[in-house]
């Protein structure tokens, strides 16, 4: 039998290391599959992803600007994925395509294996309310925080996703959850995500330097030059910076279990993928 074939879908995406990930759980477990990037454009993301199935393809990572478009074409979606209303993993199954949503298991797990953060009676502030956002939220809420405010330019888009949630979770929400501007998301957060792709764009952190509790974990979403900005926002203001480095590869053997049914060692890759990176 030839090897599944898997691919990281978005625009852009030539800077994926999901290639170099998912090609060392590969390794690691014996799975026999490939993996590679799928550019789609901006106008033909479902058309794409559906040649791609039709010619032998097993699943597909999703990635910006399409998680909300992708949760679309599942027939099928976990319960994480409906709850966000946004997609980051696509199965292919012979009765429907499946969808998930694994942002939120890897964002938690990054922050509480390998930050060293436990999030149980934290204040966290997420800033963002597209596709990333409502990936993290449900996974933040139930990670035993305190609190949980969403903030967001356009206000009403928060507390759309931060009403969806409640409604969702009803009584097992956990954590105390509400939306605000970016102007009036309040101060001393413990843990802050940047869930929006400011630095892609070259925008400035979007909220200010009171925001950050002393000591507080900054994590940016994304990794390399876009995390840059924020990154050193956080630092220049007393915060713990972390980029989404370990999220990915978290939220990559949530993926890899949702497809093979194998759950793979994170720890390695992610040493090996911070090595390569910081290879010249």
């Amino acid at each position: 039998m030839p090897p599944s074939r898997y691919v990281v879908a978005g625009n852009p995406v030539a800077h994926s290391r999901s290639p170099f990930i998912h090609a060392a759980f590969a390794a690691q477990t014996g799975e026999p599959l490939v993996y590679e990037r799928l550019l789609c454009p901006l106008d033909a993301f479902a058309a794409t992803v559906r040649a791609f199935a039709r010619d032998g393809g097993s699943g597909c990572n999703v990635t910006i600007p399409f998680k909300l478009e992708a949760c679309a074409l599942a027939e099928r979606l976990t319960a994480r994925a409906e709850l966000a209303g946004a997609c980051n993993t696509l199965r292919f199954d012979d009765d429907g395509w499946h969808g998930d949503n694994t942002d939120g298991a890897g964002l938690v797990r990054d922050i509480e294996k390998n930050a060293g953060v436990e999030l149980r009676g934290l204040r966290v502030l997420l800033i963002g309310a597209g596709g990333a956002a409502a990936g993290a939220l449900g996974a933040l809420m139930a990670s035993g925080a305190r609190e949980v405010v969403v903030a967001n330019r356009g206000v009403e888009r928060a507390r759309s996703l931060v009403e969806r949630h409640r409604h969702g979770l009803g009584d097992t929400a956990g954590a105390a959850v509400a939306a605000a501007s970016l102007d009036a998301c309040g101060a001393g957060f413990d843990v802050v995500v940047n869930a929006t792709s400011s630095s892609v764009s070259g925008a400035p952190v979007p909220v200010g330097a009171r925001v950050l509790a002393r000591g507080a974990l900054a994590v940016d979403m994304m990794y390399g030059a876009p995390a840059a900005p924020f990154l050193a926002w956080a630092r220049a203001n007393g915060a713990v910076a972390r980029d989404g480095l370990g999220m990915l590869v978290e939220q990559a053997a949530e993926s890899f279990f949702f497809w093979r049914g194998v759950a793979p060692e994170t720890r390695p890759v992610l040493d090996a993928l911070r090595a390569s990176l910081a290879s010249p």
